[in-house]
């Protein structure tokens, strides 16, 4: 059951409810909480550029105003809440709201498998080494040894196109580092 400070039965469900900062961060910490075991929460950050006023087309050398931040809460459902920083007071806040974040989110997130990675990371390496290994093509044209041979020649076949598209993709990779 959700907390009583998180509801407000005079808010329609639906609407957005802005607050003052701190009170932000308490609810925000609250729906944490009430969240922790089953549910979603979102976050969004934009720019707030409307409040309210007729909206008014300025020049395009107007790049000297700062825009407040609106930074709003939701879980899907009812519990829906924002408030507005002023660029100011984005630094105090943000330090806040971080912590909060990191706080919450220890134990939501999950480790990362270094054992998987690394038999990934091992995997890889071996294919490489395989790439750069000349497969050796012996055995007699004709009579025994011949099935071998043919298995060799197909082998190394592969291994040359194999060869072709790791590097058609090591240079795609530099060309979208580069540009």
């Amino acid at each position: 059951m959700p907390d009583a400070d998180l509801e407000c039965s005079s808010i329609p469900l639906g609407s957005m409810q802005r607050v003052d900062h701190d009170s932000f961060l308490q609810r925000l910490a609250a729906l944490f909480k009430s969240s922790q075991d089953v549910g979603s929460i979102w976050l969004t950050h934009k720019r707030l550029t409307h409040d309210g006023e007729d909206a008014e087309m300025h020049p395009t050398g107007d790049e000297t105003r700062e825009y407040p931040c609106l930074i709003r809460a939701t879980d899907g459902g009812k519990v829906n809440f924002s408030t507005t920083v002023d660029s100011s007071e984005l630094d105090k806040f943000h330090t806040a709201y971080g912590t909060l974040l990191k706080a919450s989110m220890v134990t939501v997130l999950r480790k990362r498998d270094k054992k998987r990675e690394k038999q990934r990371a091992e995997e890889i390496a071996r294919r490489k080494r395989r790439l750069a290994e000349e497969i050796a093509i012996e055995g007699a044209k004709r009579g025994n040894g011949r099935h071998k041979r043919q298995r060799r020649m197909k082998a190394a076949s592969k291994q040359e196109e194999s060869r072709k598209r790791a590097q058609e993709r090591e240079e795609a990779k530099s060309r979208a580092k580069s540009s």
